[in-house]
């Protein structure tokens, strides 16, 4: 992959990105209101639309011992919804998960190293569905010539991403749900699952298994004393089925404690039924954090009123842990239902469930100077303590369906879809 440049735009206060909570930047730190994708190469082509070295956004940190550096993860490659019910198009099958490494240099963010992620033998990892107990949605992958490709155990749509202090990385996706440690060179150290066959062997609660397809883990963040991820579900799980947990409110965080393994459950209530949902979640302190709520659609001024994308606090300290002791496979039950069967707060009160606490701290349609016009704000990361910035997955510059690829192209403004970061000034300060 050829390095490509993000031109950034305007400038502002000193700041510095840090997947954790407190002022670290210096004073002769600049960072823009926006930073935008510049001339990315092709790396391939599907008839006339383009497919390009994007997919950056999905998450953002920076690494807090050299502050010019940021680190931004693509998800699993660039894919679209083909004929058959459940069925992804890949354009670029062989495509391997990887982690951007950008320098900033005056007001340009060079790609400077690209890290692909490579299982515990160090063969690369693929975006392809995982296999029957291994982490299988049901999806079935498609090349652009209709032909069926094989689901693998090495399959990974990583969503989330954490650094921690030693240099290593742990990653979230959408299928297993997995969380993977990788070391600095992109390496796995560990998978984690449900089903206990990962590197390592360690699980995550089977309740998890439940995610929605293409709905998973897709935010993920490390507390700033190293001992605990926290993740974030995207969207509530199937639990026991889809048609069960329609209109429901109720998604999931993980807590897990890095070195004995074990794990709480907290309940996030969305603001809206059947939104894209939870993008990404990122530390403020070990108890409190931000979670980056979204829709789907691209705003414009006739729209952006409706338009969900938003920034909560939350704090986990007086939530309730709905852990299941047993571990089954729907999780604790209430009354002979599943959490997410519950749907709503009052439902959750009347069975003894305090959600965690939320309270809007920004919102893009209105706190940034221009009209956001991004459908998927998915990465986050804290500046300072009145400023955070936001990514965008651009889908690699693509989208499409019914197997027929089309290129993605923002309607306020025409232009092809980039990766693009926003600084956003915050109202309140977060501490």
């Amino acid at each position: 992959m050829k390095p490509f440049l993000l031109s950034f735009i305007s400038t502002a206060a000193a700041v510095a990105i840090l997947n954790g909570c407190t002022d670290h930047g210096l004073p002769n730190e600049t960072y823009p209101d926006k930073a935008e994708a510049q001339n990315p190469t092709v790396v391939t082509q599907v008839g006339n639309v383009k497919v390009y070295n994007g997919g950056f956004g999905s998450a953002v940190v920076q690494d807090p011992n050299d502050h010019m550096a940021f680190y931004l993860l693509t998800d699993r490659g660039s894919n679209i919804d083909g004929t058959i019910t459940d069925s992804k198009v890949f354009a670029d099958p062989g495509f391997a998960p990887q982690i951007g490494k950008f320098r900033l240099i005056g007001d340009q963010l060079v790609l400077e190293k690209t890290i692909e992620l490579k299982n515990e033998s160090g063969a690369k990892l693929n975006g392809l569905p995982n296999p029957p107990g291994f982490g299988y949605t049901g999806e079935l992958a498609l090349d652009v010539n209709n032909n069926t490709l094989p689901n693998s155990i090495d399959g990974l749509d990583s969503e989330g991403l954490a650094l921690a202090k030693d240099g290593t990385f742990w990653v979230s996706d959408e299928y297993g749900p997995h969380i993977v440690h990788f070391d600095a060179n992109g390496k796995t150290i560990e998978r984690i699952n449900p089903f206990g066959n990962g590197t390592g062997g360690r699980r995550i609660p089977l309740v998890f298994a439940k995610r929605r397809p293409n709905r998973g883990m897709e935010g993920l963040t490390i507390t700033p004393d190293g001992k605990t991820l926290v993740g974030i579900m995207q969207f509530p799980l199937y639990n026991p089925s889809a048609s069960d947990v329609s209109g429901s409110l109720v998604t999931r965080i993980l807590s897990f404690d890095i070195t004995t393994g074990l794990s709480k459950e907290y309940v996030y209530l969305i603001d809206r039924a059947n939104l894209q949902a939870n993008s990404e979640i990122v530390a403020i302190d070990n108890t409190t954090f931000l979670v980056l709520e979204r829709d789907g659609e691209y705003a414009t001024n006739a729209n952006r009123a409706t338009v969900i994308k938003k920034v909560y606090k939350i704090d986990l300290g007086n939530a309730t842990d709905i852990s299941d002791p047993a571990n089954g496979a729907n999780g604790k039950l209430y009354g002979g239902l599943t959490v997410e069967q519950l749907k709503t707060a009052a439902n959750l009160a009347a069975n003894g469930i305090k959600p965690v606490t939320k309270t809007l701290v920004a919102d893009l349609m209105t706190d940034i100077p221009t009209l956001y016009p991004h459908d998927k704000a998915e990465g986050i990361a804290i500046i300072n303590s009145t400023t955070i910035a936001i990514s965008n997955d651009d889908d690699f510059g693509v989208v499409g369906a019914g197997g027929v690829y089309a290129q993605k192209l923002l309607p306020a403004t025409g232009a092809v879809d980039r990766n693009t970061i926003y600084f956003v000034k915050l109202k309140q300060p977060l501490w």
